[in-house]
């Protein structure tokens, strides 16, 4: 399959560049990443830039000498794309914007809006930006004051450092990723409707959804006590341990793997103690064992004796590690750039058992000045302007759509709650005898309460909109019903470990068995063949491995996880791999069969990493709460006792810079004329971060924070990630909904972390409880009679309460 028979090869797509200070500090990676998803999978994008190219074109986050050359990370992310020189107003760039299906932009808010982008029929619009449309849009921020709003900053609360920043620019990662595959939905909405949208993604959203872990939720659910000062700890344990000859990151999300780590690390002694692992007073003695344990032996000794007892365990990933790594070599997960200079991730799925095509090479500016075709979008429907303030259900992007969801934990589950969202009808199979493990893993607070598994924050969040059943796959009845909803369904989908869906027949060639028609979809942690195919692997074991904690952390201490992005990230992937896959069958016919490995998700993400270690021997590393780009950047205490809260400052502009200045009086240590320069900034770090953090400590951090932003420069107080629901900005936008649910009551939950035009609302009904809708769905949906329901009920092949707990 070339790139221009790809999937998507009937998509055309314009990518306006905005990219690097000034005037944001936003990079630019969001737009850009977007872009080359639809590039991977064959749509013709062509990439607007001003005559000097797009700034991305100069950046290395490492700091390489580029030598007159384009970047390497620009190169991964403009692989096979066109490009045209110019901008909006520019008589043969609205000639393109008039031939496009989709056009992503990542400019200042009102840019569009001002050319009449939304005004044009058919056109899906996609716009990334820290805060999205709202009172906010207009508001100086960077990667780190978005990080702090959105309460990412404070949920990385460590003894050592103040509260830490996520390495890597997550958040602007995380608008294309979320950006894509709801403009995907669109476009292919667009086609068969000829109605327009405009899509409007927050990166603040995003990254809540990424990496606040449903705290909010939580705390909602135990009734809101009063919040004191986050509690600085060690972070999660065991989580990532140093090694005799680096670093490895476990994860135990289940007490049977917390108790088998025990008999790993020699205390088997302490597995009769069930309370050990939420004792703070115990911790030391287990952190101590932990460590001299994996102090005593190597990262490839410790992985693979963890195999043994099925203990999730990875070593920690690096650029310079990454692609010798067996599996991944194996898996063929990197590959060479086009002009064979550097490596790179090769997309993070596979199609009917094929790697995508390899990447063309990135254009020279303006490349194809000139040459821009002479034709109209196939949508010439509603604009988003005029969609109206409402699209009834039926009207949904993917109404109509039949998902059967076989997923469990978060990765799946996510990916399927897009689908949701977005109008599928999903049914959700869990057993009474297995219920999902995000259920007991995410409720045992609430375990002294009638129906516990029901207090799952996450299970209440990524389960929204959908039907619930469940289902005994280990009785031939249940395998019957779970053949009838595969012939129901449009898309299969699963995350499981291959072996357990193998073990039910429910591989590929058994689903397409029962329905040729299928989308087949399976989300396995390291993907269906090499080496560790079979191995557990959750989202903490993914940011390990693939980079994400290398790049989190103080210099001088461990990787740090970034805590939970790896798993909507991956389901993001899923969806958007899964309409791919819905579009070729479409212009085919046939049944698709996905594979989206959740780890090479994860490579696709933290790229940057492998891609300049192998350009230029360099690579990006943990650096606190400093970044490329921005300085000075810190988090600082403010109070004379550091009781004010937490004041995030970025400067990543001359024109910030100056705005600091004057914000701030000009204090001797901001006078020199080297600071005009964001080399001298750079370079003066240490003495502009203790000058700040003595203005600091006379502050209160809501009152600096906004002094500040009122002089241009992006600040933050750092947002409590247990209350998120009130910040005001999330508040205008709309972003948490509330839903009554039949066990746990009335609770806020967040939506999709972007605006779709007509969509006022995202959750029609809260996530279902445990074999909600068994009934509804075995009669309605597969034509069984009340009478054969209630002997499946008697025999325990389904149930409406868990067994065995």
């Amino acid at each position: 399959m070339s790139a221009a028979s790809g999937p998507l090869s009937g998509i055309r797509v314009v990518e306006l560049s905005g990219g690097l200070a000034p005037p944001t500090g936003i990079v630019g990676y969001g737009p850009a990443y977007a872009g080359k998803l639809f590039a991977d999978a064959g749509a013709e994008v062509w990439l607007v830039e001003p005559p000097a190219g797009d700034p991305l074109r100069r950046w290395s986050a490492a700091g390489a000498d580029l030598d007159g050359r384009d970047g390497a990370l620009f190169r991964f992310l403009a692989a096979s794309k066109r490009s045209l020189t110019g901008a909006l107003g520019d008589p043969e760039v609205d000639r393109l914007v008039a031939a496009a299906d989709l056009v992503i932009e990542g400019l200042p808010a009102g840019t569009v809006e001002a050319a009449g982008l939304l005004d044009q029929p058919g056109l899906v619009v996609l716009s990334i930006s820290p805060f999205g449309r709202g009172p906010w849009q207009d508001r100086p921020a960077t990667e780190m004051t978005v990080q702090a709003e959105c309460g990412s900053i404070s949920a990385r609360f460590y003894p050592e450092a103040p509260p830490l920043q996520a390495g890597g620019r997550i958040a602007e990662w995380a608008g294309g990723v979320f950006g894509a595959p709801a403009a995907l939905a669109a476009v292919r909405h667009a086609h068969r409707t000829g109605a327009g949208a405009h899509i409007d993604v927050s990166m603040a959203e995003s990254m809540c959804v990424c990496t606040n872990l449903f705290v909010d939720l939580m705390m909602s659910l135990a009734g809101r006590p009063p919040l004191g000062p986050p509690a600085a700890s060690g972070g999660e344990f065991p989580a990532i341990e140093q090694t005799a000859d680096g670093w490895v990151g476990f994860n135990t999300n289940s007490a049977q793997m917390f108790q088998d780590f025990l008999v790993l690390i020699g205390r088997a002694d302490l597995t009769g103690d069930r309370t050990i692992r939420s004792d703070p007073a115990r911790r030391p003695e287990l952190e101590r064992s932990a460590r001299e344990w994996c102090m005593a032996r190597t990262t490839d000794e410790i992985v693979e004796e963890a195999a043994l007892f099925r203990i999730p365990c990875v070593p920690v990933g690096h650029g310079g590690n990454l692609p010798s790594n067996p599996h991944l070599s194996e898996r063929g997960a990197f590959t060479k750039g086009p002009d064979g200079d550097f490596v790179l991730p090769r997309p993070p799925y596979r199609l009917n058992g094929a790697v995508l095509p390899e990447p063309g090479p990135a254009p020279a500016v303006g490349a194809d000045n000139g040459a821009v075709p002479d034709s109209t979008r196939r949508a010439q429907g509603p604009s988003a302007s005029r969609i109206g303030n409402r699209l009834a259900p039926s009207a949904l992007p993917m109404a109509g759509l039949k998902v059967l969801d076989l997923t469990c934990w978060w990765a799946g589950p996510g990916a399927t709650q897009l689908f949701a969202g977005l109008g599928a009808d999903v049914v959700h199979v869990e057993a009474a005898q297995r219920m999902d493990g995000m259920r007991p893993a995410a409720a045992l607070l609430f375990a002294d309460r009638d129906q516990w598994w029901e207090y799952s924050s996450f299970f209440l969040s990524i389960n929204v909109n959908k039907r619930g059943i469940t289902l005994n796959l280990d009785d031939p009845a249940g395998i019957e019903a779970v053949h009838r909803l595969i012939r129901w369904a449009d898309v299969v989908i699963e995350n499981y470990t291959p072996r357990v869906m193998d073990r039910f027949g429910l591989d590929e060639k058994g689903v397409h068995a029962a329905n040729p028609d299928a989308v087949v979809v399976r989300m396995p942690a390291f993907g269906l063949d090499g080496p560790w195919r079979d191995r557990v692997g959750f989202a903490q074991n993914m940011e390990a491995m693939c980079g994400m904690a290398w790049v989190t952390g103080i210099p001088d201490g461990p990787p740090r996880l970034p805590r939970g992005p790896c798993d909507p990230m991956g389901a993001m992937h899923g969806a958007f791999a899964t309409q791919a896959a819905l579009v070729a069958r479409e212009t085919t016919g046939r049944g698709q069969f996905v594979e989206a490995a959740l780890l090479e998700s994860g490579l696709n993400v933290a790229a940057e990493q492998v891609v300049e270690a192998s350009a230029y021997g360099a690579a990006p590393r943990r650096d606190g709460n400093r970044s490329p780009g921005a300085a000075p950047q810190g988090v600082f205490a403010c109070g004379p006792d550091g009781n004010e809260g937490w004041l995030a400052v970025s400067v990543a502009t001359d024109d910030q810079w100056e705005g600091l200045r004057r914000a701030l009086g000009a204090p001797p240590w901001a006078s020199d004329a080297a600071l005009d320069s964001a080399e001298g900034r750079a370079a003066a770090q240490d003495d502009l971060e203790k000058g700040l953090a003595g203005w600091a400590a006379g502050q209160d951090a809501g009152p600096a924070a906004d002094l500040l932003l009122a002089h241009g420069v992006p600040a933050a107080a750092v947002y409590d990630f247990r209350a998120v629901s009130e910040h005001p900005e999330f508040v205008a936008r709309r972003f948490f909904e509330h839903f009554d649910h039949p066990v746990v009551g009335h609770h806020p939950v967040f939506g999709m972390p972007f605006r779709y035009s007509g969509i006022e609302r995202w959750v029609h009904s809260p996530a279902p409880t445990l074999g909600q809708h068994n009934h509804e769905v075995l009669t309605e949906v597969l034509g069984y009679t009340a009478d054969e329901v209630a002997d499946l009920e008697r025999r325990e092949v389904i149930g409406t309460r868990p067994l065995g707990v």
